[in-house]
């Protein structure tokens, strides 16, 4: 077969083919539908094929050409006009079989199926414009792969508008509040194009089954009320219009009236006019009026105004009293209002008497509290109300009577009321009032000093005069009010503030003042009271007077306890760690004893059980008592110058004591003047009555005396000395011869032959066997026993001399033969005493 080359719009079928002519053509009816048969036929000479086929069959090549169909084009929406973003859709028919493909046009152009905003399949184009630039005429081709391309189909126009559109929504009646009961219609309408069905929302939310330009709601509810607005759509993948204006809705209950009273007041007395008006804040209502639930008629004494907004009673009775109350009507509109608020009127017959009262049942009452007087008048309003002060009338018109009290203001105060010119009521019962100026509280404390030592306690109390316990008190330090801490405490209703255990930190000055409970009644403070603490406790100071550390038995010491701080010390003494029953800071011994030796210390206490301060104890001093020693007094004047002389020597010296001593002698109590040696001779001249003696050590030094001597009584000394002499000579001559006697009798006595024979008796007795027999008569008794020897007299210093005993001269030498002493005889004593011991 050659080469084939189709030119122009005609169908060419080549066959080569060894057929009849009649068999081609029946070959072509089978091939073509017979309503688009081709109406030439035109035969191609062989010369075109080329044909070199080895057989010689003959080639033959038929063209034949068909009338195309042309395309009509539709637009699938009912409607030509579109918004941006609407989708437009075409549709390219062809009556004329099938296989042919389709080619677009706008306004002549060939589309582009690559543009975003446009797509087809096959017959169908969906076009989404997005402006107006995608308005035009629209129209479209057909090919078919065997017979070729038509012509252009009838155009149809595009327009597209510039902005979706936007619909306008109208209230019908356009009225700015509704009531419930009352019909509304909302209209939903948009001017461009067609098709449309709409949406309706109400507070941002759709209305269901509602797709009309208008939504009617015919009895409105309270529900009702809120933002209304609509859209529109169209097509089935909906293409929305902008949302409408917001339309309001407001239903309200009808107003309620507001009924007041423009008389002066509602209880009144007979014959007084009363005027109410109700009222909804709008001209276009009526009013009716009820009283006791029943509509008012007018009458002679009752006028209504013509809206009936105003009721004016003219001359009130007893027919008039009852509750009043009102509704409001839109006859227009079939809206009544609920009732009014109410009003009572009432018509008294009687004007009655005041009550006058007091806020406070104090009385009296300070200065600078408040106090209110009450005219009370149970009947009636409106008063206007006088009050009197001690029968003065008081420039005051007000039901109360306000009082910030000063000293005039006690009085007796009453008050009547009045209303109009006629009408006036007695005047109240009288009520007396007292003010007194506000007592100054009293700031004590509990102890006389106002400085204190750390951990002592402090109590201050604030007290008002009259000891009323209907004060409560309130504390301040310097700037600090009601001071506290882990020491500080209150009493019952502040009365006292107590400091536990004192610090620095309390230091300050304290003042109080007094409120009264329950009452606006306040105090000044006080004058300050300046506590002050000091830092550490306070030192002890002992002195002792005189100050030597070892002293004697009589002797005089003081001692001292001392602070140089604050006041009202008490003192407590130790001795050796044990308290003496003594009080102050002074402790005096007046005649030590030795008991008196030993550590001494004192402390300082001040306050009150259980809250006592105590200082740090003293240093001890130390003292010690040694026994005074004594004076004694020795006569000088031996044995042997008793008959030669008749004056007495006497010498004084202390015993055991190696100091150097003055002396002083004393004659029957009385110092003789002049005399420190420690000799002093008694003569006839200087002391013819023979006199009692004592002497007396003393010394610069410690001790600076001595105990005084005992007594020594010089009376007849002398002669008894001599007696006493001449008869122990005797009688040791008397001895001797006896005892010379009793051995030559023992030298020439002849013993017996019997030598069992009792011994023979002693015929010398011993001292002591003598001593001890009661019949044995002692020849000096009646001589040494007279009362001047029995009773010594005694010096008047006698009573300072301790218990320690002293020998005294006289006794013993006028006793030795009475009594046996243990000490060893003198030299002339020695005759006296038995020489068998």
């Amino acid at each position: 077969m050659g080469l084939m080359e189709v030119v122009g719009l005609i169908y060419i079928t080549a066959l080569c083919a060894v057929l009849a002519d009649e068999d081609v053509t029946s070959t072509l009816k089978d091939f073509f539908p017979t309503s688009a048969l081709p109406t030439e036929i035109y035969t191609i000479p062989d010369a075109v094929f080329n044909d070199t086929s080895p057989t010689n069959e003959v080639a033959t090549e038929t063209q034949t050409v068909y009338e195309l169909p042309v395309p009509s084009l539709h637009l699938i929406s009912p409607w030509w006009d579109f918004f941006p973003f609407e989708k437009a859709q075409f549709e390219c028919r062809v009556n004329d079989g099938s296989d042919w493909t389709f080619t677009w046009y706008k306004n002549g152009n060939l589309l582009d199926d690559a543009e975003s905003n446009v797509s087809s399949d096959q017959a169908t184009l969906t076009i989404t414009p997005a402006s107006q630039s995608d308005s035009g005429m629209y129209s479209c081709k057909v090919h078919h792969k065997d017979k070729g391309q038509s012509t252009d189909s009838n155009p149809v126009q595009l327009k597209v508008y510039a902005n979706k559109p936007k619909p306008t929504l109208a209230l019908k009646p356009q009225l700015q509040e509704m009531f419930p009961g009352e019909s509304v219609t909302f209209q939903c309408e948009i001017k461009t194009s067609i098709g449309w069905d709409y949406v309706w929302y109400h507070n941002d939310v759709q209305i269901q089954g509602s797709f009309k330009d208008s939504h009617q709601i015919v009895s409105l509810a309270l529900s009702h009320s809120g933002r209304y607005h609509c859209k529109a759509k169209r097509g089935q993948s909906p293409f929305y219009t902008e949302q409408s204006d917001t339309s309001t809705l407001q239903v309200s209950e009808p107003p309620t009236p507001t009924m007041r009273l423009l008389s002066s007041w509602s209880d009144v007395f007979q014959k007084e006019s009363v005027v109410l008006t109700c009222d909804v804040g709008s001209s276009s209502w009526t009013f009716t009026w009820y009283r006791n639930g029943m509509k008012v008629q007018a009458d002679p004494t009752l006028v209504l105004s013509p809206s009936g907004s105003h009721l004016n009673i003219l001359a009130a009775s007893r027919v008039h009293q009852g509750r009043y109350a009102c509704k409001a009507q839109l006859e227009s509109r079939s809206v009544n209002s609920a009732l009014s608020n109410s009003i009572d009127v009432t018509v008294e017959e009687s004007i009655p008497k005041p009550s006058l009262t007091k806020d406070s049942s104090f009385n009296p009452m300070y200065v600078g509290e408040n106090v209110t007087f009450t005219c009370t008048i149970r009947k009636g309003s409106d008063w206007v109300y006088h009050w009197f002060k001690d029968g003065k009338e008081l420039v005051h018109t007000a039901k109360t009577l306000r009082l910030h009290l000063r000293p005039q203001d006690g009085g007796a105060y009453w008050c009547k009321g009045t209303r109009d010119s006629q009408t006036s009521t007695d005047i109240s019962d009288t009520m007396t009032l007292v003010v007194l100026e506000i007592p100054l509280p009293s700031l004590t404390r509990s102890t006389q000093w106002a400085d204190v030592f750390p951990t002592e306690s402090v109590t201050l109390t604030c007290a008002t005069s009259g000891g009323s316990s209907d004060w409560t008190y309130t504390w301040r330090r310097d700037d600090r009010i009601n001071p506290s801490g882990d020491a500080v405490s209150f009493g019952p209703d502040g009365a006292t503030l107590s400091i536990g255990s004192a610090s620095v930190s309390h230091q300050g000055q304290y003042r109080c003042l007094g409120k009264l409970k329950g009452r606006s009644v306040n105090s000044g403070w006080t004058s300050g009271m300046i506590l002050r603490v000091y830092d550490k406790k306070p030192v002890v100071k002992i002195r002792q007077d005189p100050d030597y550390p070892v002293m004697h038995t009589g002797d005089f010491v003081s001692y001292n306890c001392h602070i140089n701080q604050s006041s009202g010390w008490e003192y407590v003494w130790y001795q050796d760690d044990t308290r003496l029953s003594v009080s102050g800071n002074n402790y005096t011994i007046q005649s030590a004893l030795k008991t008196n030796s030993g550590s001494y210390k004192c402390e300082a206490i001040r306050g009150k059980s259980p809250r006592i301060f105590k200082t740090e104890q003293s240093q001890a001093l130390r003292i010690q008592i040694k026994v005074r020693p004594s004076a004694n007094i020795d006569v000088l004047t031996g044995w042997s110058e008793v008959f030669s002389t008749d004056s007495l020597v006497l010498k004084c010296g202390v015993k055991h004591s190696k100091d150097t001593w003055n002396y002083q002698w004393f004659m029957e109590g009385q110092r003789i003047a002049n005399t420190s040696s420690d000799r002093y001779t008694v003569t006839p001249q200087n002391d013819p009555q023979q006199s009692q003696y004592v002497c007396r050590g003393v010394r610069n030094g410690q001790p600076s005396y001595s105990k005084d001597s005992e007594s020594l009584a010089t009376k007849n000394l002398l002669l008894k000395r001599r007696v006493l002499l001449s008869i122990s000579g005797c009688m040791a001559f008397g001895i001797v011869v006896v005892f010379l006697c009793c051995i030559g009798l023992r030298v020439t006595r002849k013993k017996k032959d019997d030598e069992d024979g009792p011994e023979e008796a002693d015929l010398f007795l011993t001292m002591a066997q003598l001593k001890n027999r009661d019949d044995t008569p002692c020849p000096l008794v009646d001589y040494i026993t007279d009362a001047e020897v029995k009773i010594p007299a005694k010096a008047d210093g006698a009573d300072i001399i301790s218990s320690e005993p002293t020998t005294d001269v006289t006794s013993q030498d006028d006793l030795v033969v009475a009594t046996e002493r243990s000490e060893a005889p003198s030299a002339e004593e020695a005759a006296l005493v038995s020489f068998q011991r």
